[in-house]
């Protein structure tokens, strides 16, 4: 059985407070997958890592805003870092230098491709895409497509930059920490 969906104009969106927020495609309002605790620890630690890089990258850390892809199309990505000054205040409309996705349980490479091939057609640098149940990493640059990074993911032009062990070494430092809390 095909479900229709629902469309609702860009207007009521943009009116509407979803918890979680959600992307709107083409009128659609889809709802964005998370609240899994690898998840949530990969996403605290981008931020956490990102801020403390504030200064020297001269960036601007945001989690969960609302970013215009194109015209009436948004998107949700974890993270995101823009360039300083950042001209935007509610809704991103200027292409940041990088979106992170951390992938739940239940994404797919396939799907969050529809997210980093959106934010390259915006003019976003790179994407990240994180995967804490498979320990993958995945890098698009201006064609928005996921490729494997099994080094080193950066932001092409910049001093952006992480390894990819260093993430998992923290995820699991993370989830060996809560395993020892419950014992």
């Amino acid at each position: 059985m095909t479900t229709t969906p629902v469309l609702i104009p860009v207007e009521e969106y943009l009116r509407t407070v979803y918890r979680p927020d959600c992307d709107y495609i083409d009128g659609e309002v889809l709802e964005r997958n998370r609240g899994e605790t690898p998840h949530g620890r990969l996403q605290t630690f981008f931020a956490f890592f990102f801020r403390l890089h504030e200064d020297e990258w001269n960036i601007d850390v945001i989690t969960e805003q609302r970013i215009q892809v194109r015209h009436g199309n948004f998107r949700v990505p974890d993270i995101m870092l823009a360039a300083l000054p950042n001209p935007d205040s509610r809704i991103v409309r200027t292409p940041p230098l990088l979106c992170v996705e951390i992938l739940s349980s239940k994404d797919t490479l396939r799907e969050i491709a529809k997210r980093t091939l959106d934010y390259a057609a915006m003019g976003v640098k790179s994407s990240w895409v994180v995967d804490p149940w498979r320990r993958k990493a995945y890098a698009a640059g201006p064609d928005g497509k996921p490729h494997p990074v099994s080094d080193r993911l950066i932001v092409a032009g910049t001093a952006i930059a992480i390894t990819v062990a260093e993430i998992f070494a923290e995820l699991d430092r993370l989830e060996k920490r809560a395993a020892d809390r419950t014992r």
